[in-house]
């Protein structure tokens, strides 16, 4: 009942970047998973094995900070709303493209263009929303809006579950064309967030602002940090995520339908998290709603990855994705809170793709730990899962936080002077 309050309590523009910002996110999720599905079935077309295909996530995990500082510094200057429809439109054309791929080659070429595209669009709109809504709703909206990752999981899953057997993985690519028609929605109903506006009116005065590299240099502790931190969270997320279905169904022999309705179960689970630990994080803080959320992990992994029967899996997995998204329903809130006013548009972004682009080796890492070991994906994805969890919790415990510090209000100061002036002003 306090959520939906605290919903209602926003109006009716907020909602709708809220609305707008959390579809681009589950529609920008729902292309990249379409792709960890068909893994097998890519490998059979072009003759290769499927270590070889899953170059393709990488390179586009790998290319994403590009994206992210391109859109980014393109969102610091011109604005949110009108590159966040650039992403859009750019991913779904990319998505579209690759369902006609003639070869491995062009198909990871498309992806690691993909990867452009998708890397801009978490940044840009997770600063446009964060900058429009109050303060006192940020824990709830970081989860609504994280909870777009596992939405489009879900979305993959259900369209992998029905449309499969009927359209082949060429078809399950051109599907992912539809995300284009938000950029309607976006067009007729989303406003440009309030903080960037007060900026370009400042800017318009001749007041300087901080460029994105002069605010690495000035936060440079910070910058390395986040970095580490957010390379540890898309391990755990990866980790979990893009090679579970390939491990259902080849190392388990479940069936595709099976392996489909796992998917859909497990990602509730992620939804449930995601939403549940950013509530908590406002009332706890940050920090220590991630370290909960990554520790709850370590005792799930025997279940999740050793599970005697289907059933028993998809509750391992359940709790899994609970427990990971719930960790990433606080990284938006957190970064944006951590960032320079003057570069909100690219620093949350930038950092989290840069943590991608050193995790992007996580799919080719255990599929190759995997293949090591006789085939045996458990035994790469229990590694791997082990070690993050505990990198999460440990680099989020020791790390910084900046909880309700006040954005676009004054230019230049580091998000831990934010943090004291937030602290001073509460009293």
């Amino acid at each position: 009942m306090a959520i939906l309050s605290e919903l209602r309590e926003l109006t009716a523009p907020q909602r709708k970047v809220i609305v707008a910002s959390y579809l681009g996110w589950t529609l920008d999720a729902f292309d990249f998973f379409i792709m960890v599905f068909v893994l097998k079935d890519i490998a059979q077309t072009f003759g290769t094995d499927i270590t070889s295909v899953t170059f393709a996530i990488m390179l586009t995990l790998a290319m994403r900070p590009v994206g992210a500082l391109l859109f980014g510094l393109a969102a610091d200057r011109y604005g949110r709303r009108p590159v966040l429809m650039l992403n859009v439109l750019l991913y779904s054309a990319l998505e579209f493209a690759s369902g006609f791929a003639p070869s491995l080659t062009a198909l990871i070429l498309l992806r690691a263009l993909y990867g452009v595209a998708m890397g801009g669009e978490w940044g840009v709109g997770a600063s446009l929303t964060m900058e429009t809504i109050p303060e006192k709703a940020r824990g709830l909206v970081s989860g609504i809006l994280q909870a777009g990752y596992p939405s489009g999981y879900l979305l993959a899953s259900i369209v992998f579950f029905v449309l499969y057997p009927f359209i082949g993985w060429r078809g399950m690519f051109m599907v992912g064309a539809l995300p284009a028609l938000l950029v309607l929605y976006i067009r007729q109903h989303v406003e440009e967030s309030p903080a960037f506006e007060r900026r370009r009116v400042l800017a318009a005065q001749g007041v300087r602002m901080v460029g994105i590299f002069e605010a690495i240099r000035g936060n440079l502790g910070l910058f390395l940090w986040a970095v580490a931190l957010m390379t540890a969270f898309n391990f755990f997320s990866h980790g979990t995520q893009d090679l579970y279905p390939t491990f259902l169904e080849v190392q388990r022999g479940l069936s595709t339908h099976a392996v489909g309705a796992i998917a859909i179960f497990y990602n509730i689970g992620a939804i449930i998290g995601g939403l549940t630990f950013g509530v908590i994080s406002q009332r706890i803080g940050r920090r220590r709603a991630i370290v909960i959320a990554s520790l709850i992990a370590l005792p799930v992994i025997p279940l999740w990855a050793y599970a005697p029967n289907a059933i028993l899996l998809a509750v391992g997995a359940f709790l899994m994705q609970f427990a990971v998204q719930g960790a990433w329903g606080v990284v938006p809130v957190h970064l944006n809170e951590l960032s320079p006013d003057a570069v909100r548009g690219t620093f949350p972004g930038f950092t989290y793709q840069l943590g991608n682009l050193i995790a992007s080796v996580n799919a080719t890492l255990q599929a190759g730990l995997a293949q090591s070991h006789g085939g045996d994906y458990a035994y790469a994805l229990a590694v791997v899962i082990g070690v993050v969890a505990l990198a999460v919790a440990l680099l989020a415990g020791f790390g910084f936080e900046a909880k309700g510090v006040r954005f676009g209000h004054v230019e230049g100061e580091t998000p831990a002077e934010a943090s004291r002036r937030q602290a001073s002003s509460l009293g």
